[in-house]
């Protein structure tokens, strides 16, 4: 066969992953906090861009106005204020049947219409405090550091260790110890390879771990369950090796296996009972005191509310969108003032991305509605009766109904919460698998799981249910169930099995 060289013609289509799709394909994955980052950041890197906080005294860029051409003129009727990303987002915005989806819809957009309005009103924040010389806006104020000036445990630890060493080289292993510490107090490094990695004795380094171990909290620094418990036992004279026994047999305890436990310790019923009690006593967290992690406050996307009339009224929360305008006052100073064509491309770009940015959150906004109204119509049994009343759903369920992809379903519903009259759940805890029943209907494996709870939490203490005794029961409401699912969804529960159970509560009996 020869080789000759030729020229061809092939038609193709591909999908091609634009800017712009890239970037509203990750704005509908991030969780309301991680948007507000994203949207401070376009607003930084882009000079056209402004938040809008609602009471219109954004930061207007300077411009020089020695230049005639930077001259501030009055706003004209055609530059009226448009609405924000907020605003477009709403039930009466939401596309229609007509309408492309969000994930097919993404050509290359440029709009060179004012999308909005630079407001020029320059409204300050009210002064705060009693001397009212603080205020909100001042760069210096920072909510992060007027909280509360808390000791940390690594504090409090290096706080003992400098009164307690005073050889620098046991304060430096000391330290590299306190470093290793857990948020619940225990220290799970390899010692030898510790002491490897500080060039010193391990027996040195066992040392200044004994000396860790009698600061405060009693307990800390332990290096398992074990010697934590022994620690605070000591510290009550109370460790005897009827109870060191006990402390070497807790996977025992763990069980429940009360039998085991005594006949390991050599005791009497009377004596374990009293020796399990002092256990249940001690603190197996001797760090939770210390933990002084700030919390975070959940912020909801979807706000659900009951109408009055066994209707629900859905709205997004306005706090948690991100409003965002274009200074179209300032595009048209710097356009007239623009006088290379590399600035003038410049300034072209910064406008495309910021109406694109725009739009990807009014887009964004409006799919978070579409898919949080269908999954409350789907699941309005739970919402009218409980968890029992919840319905196997899935991402195809809502898909088809919405007309959008599995995939931009699965963006929308990840790391989003909705406030309902029930609680607050994740958006995810709705899709749930299903559980086929004897009449033909299937149950979520949610309700399925809560069913189960409620049958074991209501048991009689002197009829422990086993696996297959709930299957049963199970069954008689309906419920066609494999024994190995119900002991999945019962270990899930954090439930332990009914041999565990019996001990447990003739333990307490």
């Amino acid at each position: 066969m020869a080789i000759s060289q030729r020229l061809e013609l092939r038609q193709s289509q591909s999908l091609v992953m634009t800017p712009q799709l890239q970037q509203a394909i990750k704005l509908l994955q991030l969780s309301n906090m991680d948007l507000a980052d994203y949207v401070q950041q376009e607003v930084e890197q882009n000079p056209l861009l402004d938040k809008d906080d609602g009471t219109g005294n954004s930061a207007q860029p300077e411009i020089d106005t020695s230049d005639p051409h930077s001259a501030t003129e009055a706003p004209s009727e055609s530059e009226a204020p448009q609405p924000d990303s907020l605003q477009l987002s709403n039930a009466e915005t939401l596309p229609d049947s007509n309408q492309a989806p969000l994930d097919t819809e993404f050509d290359n957009y440029y709009d060179s219409s004012p999308d909005n309005q630079w407001n020029e009103e320059n409204t300050s924040f009210s002064n705060w405090g009693p001397g009212g010389n603080t205020r909100f806006d001042d760069a210096s104020y920072s909510l992060e550091n007027r909280l509360e000036n808390t000791i940390t445990l690594r504090d409090h630890l290096r706080d003992q260790l400098n009164m307690e060493v005073t050889s620098p080289t046991e304060k430096l292993i000391g330290i590299n110890l306190i470093d290793q510490v857990d948020e619940s107090g225990y220290i799970k490094a390899n010692l030898e390879e510790l002491a490897e990695q500080l060039g010193c004795p391990i027996d040195l380094v066992l040392s200044v771990l004994k000396t860790l171990q009698d600061f405060d909290p009693i307990g800390i620094c332990s290096r398992d369950l074990a010697e934590c418990l022994a620690i605070q036992l000591k510290e009550k004279n109370r460790l005897d090796p009827a109870i060191q026994a006990l402390l070497d047999n807790l996977d025992l305890l763990a069980k429940r296996d009360i039998k085991g436990l005594r006949s390991a310790c050599g005791v009497d019923d009377e004596d374990i009972t009293d020796m399990i009690a002092e256990i249940r006593a001690l603190n197996p967290r001797p760090a939770a005191a210390f933990d002084t992690s700030d919390a975070e406050t959940l912020i909801p996307e979807v706000i659900i509310k009951s109408d009055g009339a066994g209707g629900w009224h859905i709205e997004l929360n306005s706090d948690a969108l991100p409003k965002v305008l274009i200074n179209n006052r300032y595009y048209g100073n710097i356009s007239d003032q623009a006088r290379s064509k590399e600035d003038k491309s410049y300034i072209s770009e910064q406008l495309q991305s910021a109406n694109w940015l725009i739009k990807a959150l009014h887009q964004r906004a409006t799919t978070v509605l579409k898919v949080a109204t269908e999954i409350v119509r789907q699941q309005d049994g739970f919402f009218q009766k409980g968890v029992q009343a919840l319905k196997p759903l899935t991402l195809k369920d809502i898909a088809e109904v919405i007309e959008m992809h599995e995939s931009t379903v699965s963006r929308v519903t990840s790391n989003k919460y909705m406030v309902t009259p029930r609680g607050t759940f994740e958006m995810k805890y709705f899709f749930t698998s299903s559980i086929g029943g004897d009449d033909g209907n299937t149950h979520s494996s949610e309700a399925v799981r809560d069913r189960i709870k409620k049958l074991i939490d209501g048991e009689d203490p002197k009829k422990i249910l086993s696996d297959d005794a709930l299957v049963t029961k199970l069954k008689a409401e309906g419920i066609d169930i494999a024994r190995r699912t119900v002991a999945k969804y019962r270990e899930a529960l954090g439930i332990p099995s009914s041999v565990q159970r019996r001990r447990e509560k003739k333990l307490s009996l």
